[in-house]
């Protein structure tokens, strides 16, 4: 089966050697998740992959100035909607990329609603609500649950949409459990301020690593949002084209597996970094396929 990508008429075998290399480099969980797909669809989750990844490490792992960041960043935007028009962009990834738009998989659109979450990134470092969180992650990770829905070829319907969303949002949100102390490096703190002061919880404490039970109890509570938007989230699994299924399956498996694993370190999110096993990874695996309706 031809991949969608040669219809957009951009990306080389190179370049979706690259896209698979970011892939594999820095989204082990998805990236072994991603191998169930059918062999069609993986260059095209690749290529996705990709062209998120480049911009997020330009913002999270910063070797340039602010100022220089946000050009490349409008830079690569600039050439997202020159390829659109037809003009092959200078990044392999997005390449790529355009290849997906190109031939009808998904939507520049959301594309650029991605980027302007990443330009936020270099101002933005609190979020008084959750309202306010939910704005930002409409851009890092509802876009891309969306635009990993158009290449599965899910239904355009309202409730394919609001499951890619909270899946999306689910797995933002799980990493934000996660590194709160990576986050807090770089002078972030994604958990909303109200719940900080709901639980008692000071920014000093986050940011210089100060464990406490109101730290405790602040995660857990947003354990417990994240595992209400994987439940929405399953609720649209069915929707997805049988073939596609078991893999999105076991990435929200694997992925909710990180809030076990936070709960295991009794919510000591400064302990060390919640992960998986790749032989806990291929366990999972084998148990999902027996369990996933396909």
């Amino acid at each position: 089966v031809p991949t969608p990508l040669d219809a957009g008429g951009f990306a080389t075998p190179e370049d979706l050697a690259v896209c698979r290399g970011l892939h594999r480099q820095f989204g082990t969980t998805y990236f072994f998740a991603s191998r169930w797909f059918p062999k069609e669809v993986r260059p095209r989750v690749d290529a996705l992959y990709g062209f998120v990844r480049v911009p997020d490490e330009w913002v999270d792992n910063p070797t340039l100035s602010l100022r220089e960041t946000a050009g490349e960043l409008t830079r690569y935007r600039n050439e997202l909607w020159a390829g659109v028009a037809g003009k092959p962009p200078s990044e392999p990834a997005l390449r790529a990329f355009c290849d997906l738009v190109r031939s009808g998989h998904v939507t520049a659109e959301e594309g650029d609603r991605f980027l302007t979450a990443m330009e936020q990134d270099l101002t933005v470092t609190r979020y008084l609500t959750y309202a306010d969180l939910e704005g930002y992650m409409r851009g890092s990770a509802a876009s891309v649950g969306l635009m990993m829905a158009g290449i599965l070829g899910a239904p355009d319907t309202a409730e394919a949409r609001q499951g890619a969303i909270a899946l999306g949002n689910a797995m933002q949100l799980t990493n934000f459990i996660r590194d709160v102390a990576e986050d807090a490096g770089r002078g972030r703190i994604y958990l909303p301020q109200e719940d900080l002061e709901r639980f008692r919880v000071s920014e000093s404490a986050i940011l210089e690593g100060r464990f406490s039970p109101e730290i405790k109890a602040l995660i857990s509570f947003q354990i417990s949002r994240a595992r209400e938007l994987y439940r929405r989230a399953d609720d649209a699994i069915p929707l997805i084209p049988r073939p596609c299924r078991l893999a999105v399956s076991l990435a929200r498996v694997l992925y909710a597996q990180i809030l076990d694993r936070v709960e295991a370190m009794d919510g000591n999110v400064f302990q060390a970094r919640a992960r998986t096993s790749r032989v806990e990874k291929l366990a999972t695996a084998a148990k999902d396929r027996k369990s996933t309706r396909l």
